[in-house]
């Protein structure tokens, strides 16, 4: 069982960045993944167009902001969530690390809609959650 709880003010922070999200664009079929990873770029230079990717694994979506979505703390920065998974990750290898858990930053696909936090359900997690 995983223990869900208060993540912390930079939680909010990036909860806050959501209000600008018109549309989550998925490049795969993640209706089938029991979970995805979600981060937030804080520098992305456009509001639109996909979010370039350069970290471990590969993207599977990423958020579209409003036309008229303000810059983050940069000028022409903006932040957008992205949506990815690596290679060792449930839906890459069924059997491997996280047959029956999943990583901090998983949620699943289905709870993810524009403005809406992904959430981490028993599916995503492979097991119970119990709240605190």
């Amino acid at each position: 069982m995983v223990h869900v709880s208060h993540l912390g003010a930079k939680l909010s922070e990036d909860r806050a960045a959501l209000e600008h999200e018109e549309q989550i664009v998925w490049t795969e079929k993640v209706e089938e993944y029991d979970y995805v990873r979600q981060s937030v770029d804080r520098s992305s230079s456009t509001r639109q167009r996909p979010v370039a990717w350069t970290g471990a694994g590969r993207r599977v979506g990423y958020a579209v902001l409003k036309p008229n979505a303000p810059s983050g703390d940069m000028p022409g920065r903006f932040i957008r969530r992205v949506f990815w998974v690596k290679e060792h990750d449930r839906s890459e290898e069924p059997e491997g690390t996280y047959r029956a858990t999943a990583p901090s930053e998983a949620v699943d696909p289905r709870t993810v809609s524009p403005g809406v936090w992904g959430e981490l359900t028993e599916r995503a997690w492979g097991g119970p959650l119990v709240s605190e």
